[in-house]
């Protein structure tokens, strides 16, 4: 498990995260193939994914976005390729 930093690090996995979460975290339906449990406990009990995730998920993957267009800003305006 010392990857795990990796994860929490990910934005791909955060976008999943938050994806599975919005779609299906808050059906309370019932699950033929799982023996009538519902789909909502489903992902909290096997995936861990929780519906109340949904905003934290958002604010990171909005986060990592404007981080990584920060660095691009900072790197075009420091690094200077021309020579004259």
């Amino acid at each position: 498990m010392w990857w795990r930093w990796y994860y929490w690090a990910c934005p791909v996995a955060w976008t999943i995260y938050g994806l599975v979460a919005s779609q299906f975290g808050d059906l309370t339906e019932p699950m033929t193939s799982e023996g009538q449990k519902i789909v909502k406990d489903f992902l909290e009990d096997y995936y861990g994914i929780k519906h109340d995730f949904i905003g934290v998920s958002a604010v990171v993957v909005a986060g990592i976005a404007v981080l990584f267009a920060l660095i691009f800003a900072v790197s075009i305006k420091t690094f200077n390729f021309q020579k004259r």
